[in-house]
């Protein structure tokens, strides 16, 4: 069996394994490490989880994602029902500053902008919207604007990284420019590169991540 035979059948049971996804609706086509998700779901959070399931395998290096949201006719919403609900949500979510995030929702996509101070909160407020019925898609345009001294971001996500036990933080480099935050070297699979990512964007001070980390 060729790599991206095996490649493709890790997917597969990926995705059997996940119980929020109908893998016997999604297509999986594998070449030299890129997977390509085809078929239908009938919610956006499904879509997304089987995109997150795919990420999750070893030897994934990207993930082509063309899976279409068909919504039951009994599940379709009006744009100013997914807009009221989606505000509705983000009021009861601790997480979320008040009125710190705005919607706008256009033929079920929602768009959310804003400013908040933690990268959590702009996960948050997407995860929020993500399970909405009606929704087709999101845009997450949140921007991340903390207010504190950014002098050792560097030395914070090295420190983080280092306590880190699911893979060797000596393979991936940090640079940072006051908020600024570029990520490079290697990891061995998209899961540790997320991992990375999400530790990059815990740190105090941080406004905005590069990506440059290489899967090898």
């Amino acid at each position: 069996m060729s790599n991206d035979s095996k490649l493709k059948q890790a997917v597969l049971d990926e995705l059997s394994w996940e119980p929020s996804v109908t893998a016997a609706h999604i297509g999986v086509a594998a070449h030299d490490g890129v997977i390509t998700l085809s078929g239908h779901v009938a919610t956006y959070a499904e879509k997304h989880a089987a995109e997150a399931a795919a990420t999750r395998v070893k030897g994934v290096r990207a993930v082509a994602e063309e899976i279409e949201v068909q919504l039951p006719s009994q599940t379709t919403r009006t744009d100013e029902e997914i807009g009221a609900a989606a505000v509705q949500r983000m009021m009861w979510d601790s997480s979320i500053p008040a009125n710190a995030v705005h919607v706008k929702v256009e033929k079920g996509w929602v768009t959310l902008s804003g400013e908040v101070k933690w990268f959590f909160q702009k996960e948050a407020a997407a995860h929020d919207v993500r399970s909405l019925w009606g929704v087709l898609g999101v845009s997450d345009q949140v921007t991340v604007r903390p207010h504190v001294d950014t002098s050792r971001i560097k030395e914070a996500i090295t420190e983080a990284l280092g306590r880190t036990w699911l893979f060797d933080p000596n393979t991936v480099t940090v640079h940072a420019d006051g908020g600024k935050v570029r990520l490079g070297g290697t990891a061995r699979s998209m899961a540790e590169e997320r991992i990375a990512i999400v530790t990059a964007w815990a740190a105090p001070g941080v406004m905005a991540v590069e990506n440059d980390i290489r899967i090898g």
